[in-house]
């Protein structure tokens, strides 16, 4: 079945960096695109970035573009968000998305905050 775990969330100071790691099982990798979505307290889950099967095409909420980078390792089967200089507002849980046809699959999430 379709695995996802994150890992590399944390406590990091404004402007800090953090890159977070979705190990991906369970289905053909190199085949999908992948996204990151994020959750704040009492919001709405949203959209954060989005990667194309070969890791060739990629996208950004505007509130990210220039601080995040995503990125895909189709020989490890893992998806990557780097976030350089992290804002208070990022605060979030992270989790990594695939999508299959109308299936959503999800990972547990990893708690990211962004506090001095």
């Amino acid at each position: 079945q379709v695995q996802l775990v994150e890992s590399g969330g944390g406590l990091v100071q404004p402007g800090g960096s953090l890159r977070l790691s979705c190990a991906a099982s369970g289905f053909t990798f190199r085949f999908y695109a992948m996204s990151w979505y994020r959750q704040a307290p009492g919001k709405e889950r949203e959209l954060v970035a989005g990667i194309s099967i070969g890791g060739g095409g990629t996208r950004y909420a505007d509130s990210v573009k220039g601080r995040f980078t995503i990125s895909k390792d189709n020989a490890d089967n893992t998806v990557y968000l780097q976030m350089n200089t992290l804002k208070p507002e990022d605060t979030a849980v992270y989790y990594c998305n695939l999508r299959i046809g109308v299936q959503n699959y999800w990972g547990q999430g990893t708690q990211v905050t962004v506090s001095s």
